[in-house]
């Protein structure tokens, strides 16, 4: 099936939106980043799922089309709402769960919490994030640095073009998935399924995440996909990020995607399933 269903699953009180590919193969389980949606994982998804496996796609709380919660938008609530979904999803086997950014944090939060819950771990250009360990760094520098754009009232159409010029490399499947980051208002404008407060408040979370001290933690095995594109983060400090994660996880791989942005799953979602699909068959998912 190359499309997938759309489905609400009531986990913790709250109604998730997934998107869902039936399999027989090994499912997996994957997480967008901050004020990012389901949607952006489609392709990835649909690889995955034409090479015969389970495949879920979720908008985690505040996030798409999810219900939007109050509070508890900490890695604690999180990954106890990813908990709760894996075991409501009664897979036959565990899954693989794989994040991208925060998402990224969030699985290596949840394996470190849940250790017998997930069979590995995909980190696409995230899970080794530690904002506090910039140099020079400090909250209120990184508050203002990853603010989201003040993007309420702009047309869509608008946004669509200049998304376009901001990755002409980008499939038009996955320009709309980025675009439904947004909600779409009847007179054309979009506005942020995610509010500015609970960006925050999950920019907050992740500037006390210590990911360096969940490692020792973490006994699955973990492939780790970083970007070294443009635009994918100071070199330097990311190649230092995670050489600390290759060296502190008890089973890692590390595959450098270069020439990509920060979005590997949107930019390069066919090379990015093959690695993932290649790590499942030549053995290093599976249990030691």
């Amino acid at each position: 099936m190359s499309e997938p269903r759309e489905e609400w699953l009531a986990v913790r009180g709250l109604r998730l939106h997934l998107l869902r590919w039936d399999g027989g193969g090994a499912p997996f389980v994957l997480l967008h980043g901050l004020s990012s949606n389901a949607r952006t994982w489609g392709a990835v998804g649909r690889a995955l799922a034409a090479d015969g496996h389970a495949v879920v796609a979720v908008d985690q709380r505040g996030h798409g089309l999810s219900d939007k919660p109050a509070g508890g938008y900490g890695f604690d609530e999180v990954t106890a709402d990813l908990a709760a979904l894996i075991e409501a999803l009664d897979f036959a086997a565990r899954p693989i769960v794989a994040g991208q950014s925060w998402g990224g944090n969030v699985a290596l939060d949840f394996a470190a919490r849940f250790p017998d819950r997930a069979r590995g771990l995909v980190l696409v250009d995230g899970g080794f994030l530690e904002l506090s360990a910039r140099p020079g760094a400090t909250w209120e520098s990184v508050r203002e640095e990853l603010r989201p754009p003040p993007l309420a009232g702009t047309p869509r159409a608008e946004l669509a073009a200049r998304l376009r010029g901001w990755q002409p490399e980008w499939s038009e499947e996955g320009i709309e998935a980025t675009l439904a980051n947004l909600e779409t208002l009847p007179d054309g404008t979009v506005r942020p399924w995610l509010t500015l407060e609970r960006h925050l408040e999950i920019l907050r979370a992740l500037w006390e995440h210590h990911p360096s001290a969940l490692y020792a933690r973490v006994g699955q095995p973990v492939l780790i996909v970083p970007a070294a594109g443009e635009g994918a983060g100071s070199a330097a400090s990311k190649r230092e990020r995670v050489g600390e994660a290759e060296v502190g996880l008890a089973r890692a791989r590390v595959v450098w995607f270069h020439d990509t942005a920060h979005d590997v799953h949107v930019h390069r979602p066919q090379a990015l399933a093959r690695v993932m699909l290649e790590a499942l068959a030549d053995g290093f998912f599976d249990d030691a």
